[in-house]
């Protein structure tokens, strides 16, 4: 009877342990949600809008939509793009998805 009784959990005692490793628990899956998905896309955004701060009139760029083209304007919201000889079109700034590297040749 008596090692049926040393086998008991104690009563109210053992709730403190449990509490402390939840919390612990939930620290390590925020850890992990931060490094994994937070954090990288934050550089992404930050990586984007260099990207779009250092547009200049010249660059070679495609636009999110597919559009091939030559920047000849830029305005605060809005570049002006070159896509043929007499065609220029007006995208937000936005739209930009790259600037592709200089000596890329254009395809018509």
């Amino acid at each position: 009877m008596e090692s049926l009784l040393a086998m008991a959990p104690p009563p109210n005692g053992g709730g403190s342990g449990s509490l402390i490793s939840t919390v612990i628990m939930f620290g390590a899956i925020f850890l992990i949600f931060y490094f994994m998905i937070i954090r990288p896309q934050q550089k992404r955004a930050k990586e984007r809008e260099k990207l779009l701060s250092n547009m200049q009139k010249g660059d070679k760029v495609v636009t999110s939509g597919g559009l091939h083209g030559t920047i000849v304007h830029i305005e605060d919201k809005t570049v002006l793009i070159q896509v043929s000889d007499n065609v220029k079109l007006k995208y937000e700034r936005s739209a930009i998805a790259t600037i592709l590297p200089s000596g890329t040749k254009e395809s018509n």
